[in-house]
């Protein structure tokens, strides 16, 4: 899925313009981008949280001379999933029990 899709959707469920819904979805979007930004936590009930954790220093190998590189701290965002989007993997990933089990 892609931005596209969110604003199809938008426009689909809604009464409003194409327009609105894309301004909609850049405003939410960029609302998120800016609160991880400044290390803030997201939390989307019955979806997930979106956090900022820390990244500790490493050493890596660089793939064409095999040399070793220092890699420096940095930042990722993770995300945590809901309880009721887990139900959802949990229940896609399993497959339905044959009659002879």
């Amino acid at each position: 899925m892609i931005k596209l899709d969110i604003v199809n959707a938008v426009v689909s469920k809604t009464s409003i313009t194409r327009n609105k819904a894309e301004q909609a979805v850049e405003t939410v979007f960029e609302a998120m981008k800016n609160a991880l930004g400044k290390g803030e936590r997201i939390e989307l009930r019955r979806f997930g949280v979106f956090n900022v954790k820390p990244r500790k220093t490493g050493i890596g190998r660089n793939p064409r001379t095999g040399q070793q590189v220092n890699i420096p701290p940095g930042k990722a965002v993770r995300f945590k999933p809901g309880k009721e989007l887990q139900a959802l993997e949990n229940g896609a990933g399993k497959k339905p029990a044959s009659p002879g089990a």
